[in-house]
Formats: C-alpha cells, structure tokens, sequence
C-alpha cells in the first residue's frame, strides 16, 4: 500500500515537473535606439512572425526597451539583457544593435534595419557570419531615391541632408548617397545633427543652399522628422525621405521598405534560432520589397506638384 502511494506521488511530481518544463515560455528580448514608427513597425512584425508560429500567450514572454536615443542607455539594456538570459536578443538599428553584439558572447542575437552590418562591425560577412549573429539589413538604393527628388525637381542641383556623424548606418548612407549623386551630377551638402534637439537647427542651416532636403535611414533624423518638414515648409523646400513612415509624418514622398514586412522578415530568422538553426550559419537577410508613398498636401505645402506617373505608381497616397 505505501509502495503504490510512492509510486502514484513519484509519477505525480514527474508528471508536475514535466508540464512545467512544457510550459516555459519562449523568451525573447527586444530592444530598439529610439522609438519612431518604422522602428516601432519593425518591433510589431517580429512579434508577428513569432505569432503565426506558434509562438503567443503563454508559450511566449516578449520584452521591449528604447534606448531613448542614447547609445550609453543602449549599452545598459543590453548588459540587464544579457543577465535575464533570453533565448534569443533582437536588437533594432545599428546601435542597439552594436551594444547588443558586444556584451552577448553565447546568446543568439538577432539585429533588425541595420543598414551597413559589415561597416558596423556586427558581422564579418553577410554570408554564414559565423558566431552567435545574425540579421536582416535595411541598406536602401539611394541612386532610386535621388531619381524620385529629380523627378520632382527636373533642375535638382543640389540636395541637402541632415545627418548624425555618430551613427555607423547615417554615414555609409550618406557615403553611398555622394556616389549615386556624383554620378548624376547633383551636389550633396550636409548638416551634422548628433542628437534629436540638433535636428531643426541643422536642418535650418541648409536653407537658401539646397533645392531639396532628403532626410536618410538615420534614427535621430528620423526621431525628430517634424522639424525637418517645419523648416521645409517655412522655406519652401521639398523633404524627401529614405523611409515610407516619414511621408505620413509630413515628407513629401519615398520610396522604401515597409517597416512591418521587415520586422516579419526578422521575426523569421529568430523562428529559424529557435528551432535549432545556429545563427551564425544563417546568412544575413537583405530586406525585401519597395513601396512608393506620396503626400499630395505637404507637396502644396512645400511649393512642389507630384508628377501624374509618381501618382499612378503610388503605393500610397497620404490623405
């Protein structure tokens, strides 16, 4: 009698064990350098992807921290996240995800809108990067969104961009843009903004020596992207953008990714980790697809009329 109530109390405490150790949920750690809507897009398709998976309620814990802006405060989630030991860390832009790749030695990471990764020093190769890293890069055609400015702007000389020196992503972007626009015989100025407070005074430099201001993947620019279309406004220049959430915050148009379909295409990788792939065996994604979005009233607003194809071809159309 007592050897069967063992056995059924064993069988029980297995059996308790057992459910619990089904139970835990898969963790995953996210974090982003600011909050803006295309990063904040990115976060939601992740969260997406990991979904349509399987992966939801119970069977997932999923956290998210901004970093404000602040590449320090970058470098603190990142060591919190390293210490709460997820199963895989996804860091969105450049340096979120620097921070993360620096103090993660055996947890996955996962980085997301990362134009330049090589150049960011986050992979050796985009192909098999080996380690414990792997992603998806958001590197644009710069040379096609020049030819969308000169399509509104026939006699386009001269294209200012406002910039944050300090963001590895902003300089191989405004590099690339400097190739493309010699070759189309357009000058580039730019204006330095290293924090989201420098963004309108920067902007407002260029004013009286562009025709228009492009304002490229570059999360300060990004985070403060009203007060480039303010000084737009004010002084009668067309705002283009590197990414298509901008235009609904009042950029005249651009051509890019959806941030969304991004943050899935990421979200796919980190399902891969998670059923056992190595993510230094998975190559490095490049982002997929390209929409075309247009804001006929900041165009009125700004001394600009979109062209009847640029109109036609939109993706969308900013009411």
């Amino acid at each position: 009698m007592k050897l069967n109530s063992i056995l059924k109390s064993t069988l029980l405490a297995v059996a308790v064990i057992s459910t619990s150790l089904q139970a835990k949920p898969v963790y995953i750690a996210t974090t982003a350098i600011v909050e803006h809507p295309a990063l904040d897009a990115v976060r939601d398709g992740i969260k997406s992807s990991l979904v349509e998976n399987g992966y939801e309620g119970d069977n997932l814990k999923f956290t998210y921290e901004s970093a404000q802006g602040q590449p320090a405060i970058a470098a603190q989630i990142a060591r919190k996240m390293v210490g709460d030991r997820p199963d895989v860390i996804v860091a969105i832009a450049t340096p979120s995800a620097q921070a993360a790749v620096s103090v993660s030695r055996d947890i996955p990471v996962v980085f997301s809108a990362v134009t330049d990764p090589i150049g960011a020093k986050l992979v050796p190769s985009l192909k098999q990067p080996g380690g414990n890293v792997t992603g998806l890069s958001d590197m644009v055609n710069v040379k096609q969104h020049l030819e969308l400015m000169k399509e509104f702007i026939p006699n386009l000389k001269t294209v200012g961009v406002p910039y944050n020196p300090g963001e590895a992503n902003s300089v191989s972007s405004v590099a690339a843009l400097k190739v493309a626009a010699a070759e189309m015989g357009i000058k580039i100025i730019e204006s330095a903004a290293p924090k989201s407070s420098d963004v309108m005074i920067a902007t407002k430099q260029l004013v009286g020596k562009v025709d228009a201001i492009y304002c490229p993947i570059d999360n300060t620019i990004i985070s403060a992207v009203e007060s480039v279309v303010k000084v737009g406004i004010d002084a009668q220049i067309p705002v283009f953008a590197g990414d298509t959430d901008s235009v609904s915050r009042g950029a005249v148009a651009a051509v890019g990714y959806n941030y969304f379909d991004l943050g899935r295409q990421t979200g796919d990788l980190v399902v891969r980790i998670l059923k056992g792939e190595k993510p230094g065996e998975i190559d490095v994604k490049m982002a997929e697809g390209t929409n075309l979005y247009v804001n006929p009233k900041m165009a009125k607003r700004m001394g600009v009329e979109i062209p009847a194809d640029a109109l036609a071809r939109a993706t969308k159309i900013i009411k």
